[in-house]
């Protein structure tokens, strides 16, 4: 029996006729980016064991230089969005900014100008925003930004290892520095604040940079330091209200 044409062809289901032709999508360097965000990806991971070297090559990219004339502070990648990078530092450094000459050194070789998004009064602390229009989308995914952690920090014990990282060392080989915490809370009377106190190498320039645990969590802000090795931070917590309280401030 021979078969009609019409018979050997595949059904068509009836509302298919009416379906549009099937697209292949193309996904954006802007989409990457963009998800990468929503999924958490751009903040810095978190190790499962105490390990200083290598929770500071997760959070090293979070860290910049805040140049200012031939004078430089710190900072941190504190919230990355669509429009902005904000940078967490102390008010105190911000105190020298001077938008003619001032600019943020990024890690991976990049340099921004930035403005000043607002300063606490409370706490020791203030922040930048560089606009995210003056990079390329495939520049914006190798960003980072801290991951910071208020109950891990109120949980250290002392003699916990931490470490602090130097931002105005960056081409050199030796850009960390492994201590130990001391008390997690308390007030040093020549800042008239509470801090993170404790044990650790710490010099010039590093105001205004990251103060880690040995798993790679924010723990607090290095501030200030001694001749014997002493050292202070704002606790992440205080960072946390401070930016909170400027986001207020701005709407």
């Amino acid at each position: 029996m021979l078969l009609s044409a019409a018979v050997c062809a595949p059904a068509i289901p009836a509302h298919a006729e009416n379906m549009p032709p099937h697209l292949v999508q193309t996904v954006t360097e802007q989409d990457i980016y963009e998800g990468m965000r929503a999924l958490g990806y751009l903040e810095t991971p978190v190790l499962d064991g105490a390990d200083c070297g290598r929770a500071y090559e997760n959070v090293k990219n979070c860290i910049v230089r805040i140049q200012m004339g031939r004078a430089h502070g710190s900072g941190i990648v504190w919230e990355l969005s669509d429009e902005r990078i904000v940078i967490a530092t102390n008010r105190h450094v911000l105190d020298y900014w001077k938008a003619e000459d001032g600019y943020v050194h990024f890690p991976q070789g990049y340099d921004a100008d930035a403005g000043i998004l607002g300063v606490s009064e409370q706490f020791d602390v203030g922040f930048l925003a560089v606009d995210c229009g003056l990079f390329t989308y495939e520049e914006l995914q190798t960003m980072r930004c801290a991951r910071s952690d208020a109950e891990a920090a109120q949980e250290m014990d002392p003699g916990d290892a931490l470490f602090l990282v130097d931002a105005g060392a960056m081409d050199a080989e030796e850009q960390y520095y492994e201590g130990t915490i001391e008390d997690a809370y308390r007030y040093i009377e020549d800042l008239d604040a509470y801090m993170v106190y404790g044990r650790c190498y710490a010099k010039a320039g590093m105001s205004g940079g990251g103060t880690f645990d040995a798993e790679g969590r924010l723990i607090g802000m290095t501030t200030a330091g001694t001749i014997e090795d002493e050292f202070a931070s704002v606790p992440v917590r205080h960072i946390m209200a401070a930016y909170e309280e400027i986001t207020d401030e701005n709407g």
